[in-house]
């Protein structure tokens, strides 16, 4: 299964989207610390509403002690970037993969960058900077997903 990882996140209210998204989803999330907000503020339980409670989320307290744990073997990280090469939708997925998105002011920086295995792009009109960072972890997760047969099964609703 494919995690979603955040790099040092700014805003709540968009951490708090991409955990709702995770928990519906089903995949697990990875927080690289540090954060512009206390990751247990309200804003984020907020946002996430009761979600949260479905997620599983594991917090990093930097950037090193993340590449400490990804280095033992958790999977390629394929970094959503203004700056990548390939769109993410030619980028074959696998299923140990580890997509990150970088902080919603300033991206990642070099050292991230040289970092990732791979680095992909949400393909746009010319003279548009970026996408929302949780509408870029949709699409990608989204595709990641579909390419290794992981989105869930979901429960028929009755009628």
């Amino acid at each position: 299964m494919p995690r979603l990882a955040i790099f040092q996140p700014d805003i709540p209210q968009n951490t708090g989207t991409m955990l709702r998204l995770a928990a519906c989803l089903g995949v697990p999330v990875e927080i690289i610390e540090p954060a512009a907000f206390d990751v247990s503020d309200r804003n984020l339980r907020r946002s996430g509403m009761d979600y949260l409670n479905h997620v599983t989320i594991t917090r990093h307290i930097s950037w090193r002690a993340f590449e400490e744990w990804r280095r033992e073997g958790q999977g390629r990280l394929v970094l959503a970037t203004t700056k990548g090469a390939v769109p993410y939708t030619d980028f074959r997925y696998e299923p140990e993969d580890i997509i990150l998105v970088g902080r919603e002011s300033a991206g990642v920086p070099d050292e991230v960058h040289e970092a990732a295995d791979a680095r992909i792009i949400v393909p746009m009109q010319a003279g548009m900077r970026s996408l929302n960072v949780a509408v870029t972890a949709a699409m990608i997760l989204g595709e990641a997903l579909r390419q290794t047969g992981a989105f869930p099964n979901p429960t028929p609703i009755e009628s």
